[in-house]
């Protein structure tokens, strides 16, 4: 780490920790540890971090018809699914093997083809939903190149292992900003296949609908798909009922039109598979920042 940076000893401690459990939990087999993985994140991590109020305010927000059993049960069962999602990172030669038996299904997928017999640009579009790894994993493990554009974490210390394990599952990696947009452009300039995530707050976005509020989305994968003539495919992993196996669908690629209506229809394809799997969107994200109960001052979400 440069010094210019500072050295933060907070962040430097939570690594530590942080490094420390992750480590022990990868001494254990897979099956064993990404259900406890999750627990410790359900159970332990969330009530601390101020996660469990985060989702009823999300939910109380977007749902407000949920029964109160329902909210209880998300509370519970939204950091679960993020804690396996975590290990599983980590878990990365064990989580390709896994993905080489996960059979993908969509129409997204005779696209993908032809777009890569053409050496056409591919940009898969995911969330925060189940494990966004899962569809990059699938497609790793039937000769598809895809690389992964991420949001660099505040705690540098633990940044710097994450983008590794992320790199174990697909590469390049590319950093949001200046710094990794020159690498990505030139990848998707030739022909790459790139994966984004759009599900998060972003100030400079466009005002678009999520759940039926006002949401601000990122409009670069719509704008990049058409500047470089990429197909734009949304993308998702999701958790079957053992915690362990994926279905992972490449939905039809997004027709082009203005990036507003094209980032739209993500945030509608999004919102259709969330509706169908509530328990696996990551519900911490302050998402409809600034709106209703969101205006709290609950612990960040990572």
């Amino acid at each position: 780490m440069s010094d210019r940076q500072g050295f933060r000893p907070d962040h430097w401690v939570q690594n530590l920790l942080l490094r420390g459990l992750i480590g022990g939990l990868l001494l254990l087999p897979y099956r064993l540890r990404v259900p406890l993985c999750g627990k410790l994140m359900a159970f332990v991590i969330a009530p601390v971090a101020g996660w469990r109020r985060r989702i009823r305010d999300n939910l109380a927000l977007v749902r407000p018809d949920l029964p109160a059993a329902e909210v209880r049960r998300l509370m519970r069962a939204v950091p679960d699914n993020m804690g396996r999602s975590v290990i599983e990172a980590y878990s990365g030669p064990e989580f390709l093997a896994r993905a080489r038996g996960w059979e993908p299904r969509g129409p997204g997928i005779a696209a993908l083809e032809a777009a890569h017999a053409e050496n056409r640009p591919v940009i898969f579009v995911t969330a925060h939903f189940g494990n966004y790894d899962a569809a990059r994993a699938v497609l790793r493990a039937r000769g598809h190149q895809v690389g992964g554009l991420y949001k660099p974490m505040t705690n540098r210390y633990f940044n710097a292992h994450y983008v590794r394990a992320m790199a174990a599952i697909g590469e390049p990696v590319f950093p949001r900003g200046r710094r990794g947009l020159a690498g990505m452009v030139r990848f998707l300039r030739e022909g790459g296949k790139l994966g984004m995530l759009i599900d998060q707050h972003q100030y400079r976005g466009a005002p678009l609908t999520f759940f039926g509020h006002e949401a601000m989305t990122a409009l670069s994968a719509a704008e990049m798909a058409l500047k470089y003539g990429a197909l734009l495919i949304p993308a998702y992993g999701i958790r079957q009922p053992d915690g362990l196996g994926f279905e992972v669908i490449f939905e039809a690629p997004i027709k082009p039109a203005s990036p507003e209506a094209m980032t739209q229809a993500l945030n509608d394809s999004l919102e259709a598979r969330v509706r169908e799997h509530m328990d696996q969107w990551f519900w911490i994200h302050r998402r409809w920042r600034g709106r209703g109960p969101q205006r709290d001052g609950a612990a960040p979400a990572p």
